[in-house]
């Protein structure tokens, strides 16, 4: 998300305008400070008559009274930082997108056409993408699917949600080959419940702007459901599908369950990567088709991440204000720093200048 302040100090406030009451008080030494400046000229012009000064205590003389003016001048700057002085930023955003992953895990998914094979292949892609994505307001949401769909993580913008359930996600899919739900892909019942993640998000926190779309990983083979019906849907919410194809066109066998004393059955069911399902499936749903092995998977995954942000310019401008209570802290610090050079002895110097430190870091602190 590209993001571009501007500081407008034509609109200035005070978050905590009570603290500059305490104005007062330096107002108040700043009085007594110019009496006294005025009865030490009279008292140097004195001195001077009677040729009693000697030229090395003149610079002293004086320099008291400028360290002490800038100890009112610091003392003055760091209230006015404790009253949180505030100027309006505008920032201007480019909105960021939300993205549904439908991952198929179906049995077929445990083809090793692909090393390892094509469960453990996708999820190393699935990393690669998360990994790719800016995390400055883009949310992703995880689903797995195959005759059933089981969602894994609502739409989040905290990065060590997706990649947590990413590392459980293990050697096998959820959806084991014992089960007889796994042995087949309802990618109506995945985008259903795709669309149910939105929805539910929308009811919990509000609209947000983002603009949304679903990325479905699968091998296309042995498909379910009414696809058509699920796609109108999702084009009725005006959420692109888009799609990774994971295997080859050769394919390879599925392996079978395993026999109660852990042997398993020679396989009999082949499985090949259905590209021209998914690229129909891509195209019906306003998306566009990838495929894992054509590239470098952080390639296919910038492409896809591309594809989301041209959707996502929308730009935006942000308003907010910005505390300038550091700036004032520190031309405090600065200020101190010069009148303690007008001091004459070095021990004096030492003790003054860090009581006039601590003073500082304790307002700041209370800021």
């Amino acid at each position: 998300m590209l993001s571009i302040p501007r500081v407008s100090f034509e609109t200035f406030r005070f978050a905590d305008p009570l603290y500059l009451w305490l104005l007062i008080v330096p107002a108040a030494l700043f009085v007594v400070w110019i009496w006294r400046f005025v009865r030490r000229r009279g008292d140097l012009k004195r001195l001077r008559a009677r040729r009693a000064l000697p030229v090395r205590e003149r610079l002293g003389v004086v320099g008291d009274l400028a360290f002490w003016a800038a100890l009112l001048v610091a003392a003055s700057l760091c209230i006015v930082a404790l009253a949180r002085p505030q100027a309006l930023v505008s920032t201007v955003r480019k909105a960021s997108a939300d993205v549904v992953v439908l991952q198929d895990a179906s049995a077929s998914m445990y083809v090793s056409d692909v090393r390892p094979d094509r469960w453990r292949r996708s999820v190393q892609f699935l990393r690669t993408f998360a990994e790719t994505l800016s995390w400055q307001g883009d949310r992703v949401a995880l689903a797995l699917f195959a005759q059933l769909a089981a969602p894994q993580v609502r739409l989040t913008k905290d990065p060590n949600a997706l990649f947590f359930f990413i590392d459980h996600l293990g050697e096998h899919s959820p959806f084991r080959l014992e089960n007889t739900t796994t042995w087949d892909t309802n990618i109506e019942e995945g985008i259903r419940w795709g669309l149910r993640l939105v929805e539910k998000d929308e009811e919990v926190f509000g609209k947000n702007g983002n603009p949304k779309a679903f990325l479905v990983i699968s091998d296309g083979q042995a498909w379910s459901g009414t696809v058509a019906n699920a796609v109108q849907n999702a084009r009725a919410m005006k959420i692109p599908v888009h799609v990774v194809g994971i295997g080859t066109s050769t394919g390879g066998m599925i392996p079978e369950p395993a026999r109660p004393d852990g042997t398993r059955p020679p396989p009999v069911i082949r499985s090949a990567l259905d590209r021209a399902s998914l690229v129909q499936l891509a195209v019906a749903g306003g998306g566009e088709y990838f495929e894992i092995g054509d590239e470098p998977d952080r390639i296919v995954a910038f492409r896809i991440v591309d594809r989301l942000r041209r959707r996502a310019d929308v730009v935006k401008e942000v308003e907010s204000f910005d505390e300038l209570y550091g700036r004032f802290l520190m031309a405090a610090a600065i200020v101190l720093v010069i009148g303690t050079a007008f001091l004459r002895k070095r021990t004096e110097l030492a003790w003054q200048a860090a009581g006039a430190l601590a003073v500082v870091l304790l307002l700041a602190n209370l800021v």
